[in-house]
């Protein structure tokens, strides 16, 4: 190999804080909330196991500021009726063995999930499979608000960062988006305005954490669909970031937009969006995270030597080798097995790699081939229990009204 030490170098972010390698745990929608906002016992389990693992950072995904606009009823929220000592377990347990656990801070937006919700985007949208209001103007001002507050609680409680979700189709990658934002106002038109939800948010948060508390953002390098965030207005976000005091930028890409193609249609062999970090790279001195298509262990050495990232970001990977970074550190696993499915309807996958989450939570993970129609069986019919409990527990608040 090439470069066997490099994935184990730390890495210092602006604030000060330092990452013990350059391994990280991206955002995933594990769904291992219960139902009132809390985490469960399988949720922590996991994010333990992955410490325990050896990796750097693990981050969680989409912890919503309030029960409105959340993406699945399995996600965390976290304001201030929630139980905070709940969540410091969790901040414990994932950040044991030196790694430092973030929270994802989430708003679904025209994404939110309609069972719970009455979703809000930054236009109105009638269309297949995808209904939305078009967020008021004192709702977008509310925004940074409950960002920075989440932001707030989650430091209270532990936890090592914050990441704010700007990416795959949530709702500042709507508001950033020509395809979903048609705004006349200041938030909409060229891509200066688009962006402007998403850097107050950021000064919002930085205000209520402090200096020293890192901030992270998910940015998608384009929208993968005709009409949406193209690259070079993508690198026009990553050149204002530099501006801020923000200390990781995590670049990835697509929507879950019903219909979309997933981010590995067509991306070949490989992490699907190494060339847009290149080029973020010419624009930005911040650190640089790249999430998807990393399979192997030289895919992720190659990325780091090269200079285009600071930190590699892992998901399916680690659901299928929890302690994949101890793993390489021993030169062991280096290319993880993946299973291969035939004929996946939409959303099948990723069924099946969370319900393989689930598994891990309880020290019971299933084999890599176990059957996919289980899999997405099994994880329809916890997101209708959670539903129920999510219902019971937020009221109205979880239609829209809070």
């Amino acid at each position: 190999m090439q470069h066997p030490e490099i994935l184990f170098e730390p890495l210092k972010l602006p604030c000060g804080v330092i990452l013990k390698n350059r391994i990280a745990k991206s955002a995933m929608s594990d769904s291992l909330g219960d139902g009132t906002g809390h985490p469960s016992a399988d949720q922590l389990r996991l994010y333990q196991r992955w410490a325990e693992g050896g990796l750097a950072l693990a981050i969680i995904g989409e912890v919503q500021g309030t029960a409105s606009y959340a993406e699945k009823p399995g996600n965390l929220v976290l304001n201030e009726a929630s139980d905070l000592e709940r969540f410091g377990d969790l901040a414990r347990k994932g950040g044991a063995n030196g790694a430092k656990l973030w929270l994802q801070l989430g708003h679904a937006g025209a994404l939110a999930y309609a069972p719970t919700s009455a979703p809000k985007g930054p236009s109105a949208l009638d269309l297949p499979g995808l209904r939305c209001a078009q967020m008021t103007a004192d709702e977008i001002r509310q925004f940074p608000l409950e960002i920075a507050r989440t932001a707030r609680l989650a430091r209270q409680a532990g936890f090592g960062g914050v990441q704010i979700h700007a990416a795959h189709g949530f709702l500042l990658s709507q508001f950033l988006s020509p395809l979903f934002n048609k705004r006349s106002d200041a938030y909409g038109g060229p891509i200066a305005n688009r962006m402007r939800l998403l850097l107050e948010a950021i000064e919002a948060a930085r205000a209520a954490v402090g200096p020293d508390f890192p901030i992270g953002v998910k940015l998608n390098s384009s929208d993968q669909l005709e009409g949406g965030l193209i690259e070079d207005e993508a690198l026009e976000v990553v050149a204002a970031l530099e501006n801020t005091s923000v200390d990781l930028i995590d670049i990835s890409g697509g929507t879950y937009f019903p219909g979309a193609k997933a981010a590995s249609d067509g991306a070949g062999r490989g992490p699907y969006f190494i060339g847009f970090a290149k080029r973020a790279r010419t624009v930005t001195s911040k650190p640089l995270m790249l999430t998807g298509g990393f399979k192997t262990r030289a895919q992720a050495e190659d990325a780091l030597a090269g200079g285009a990232v600071d930190i590699v970001g892992l998901a399916r990977a680690l659901a299928l080798v929890p302690s994949l970074a101890d793993q390489w550190k021993a030169g062991r696993m280096l290319e993880p097995e993946f299973p291969r499915f035939s004929q996946a309807p939409e959303g099948g996958i990723t069924a099946w790699y969370t319900m393989r989450l689930t598994g891990i939570g309880s020290d019971a993970e299933t084999p890599a081939a176990s059957d996919l129609h289980e899999a997405i069986q099994a994880y329809e019919a916890r997101d209708r229990s959670r539903t129920d409990i999510w219902l019971r527990h937020f009221g109205g608040n979880a239609t829209g009204e809070g």
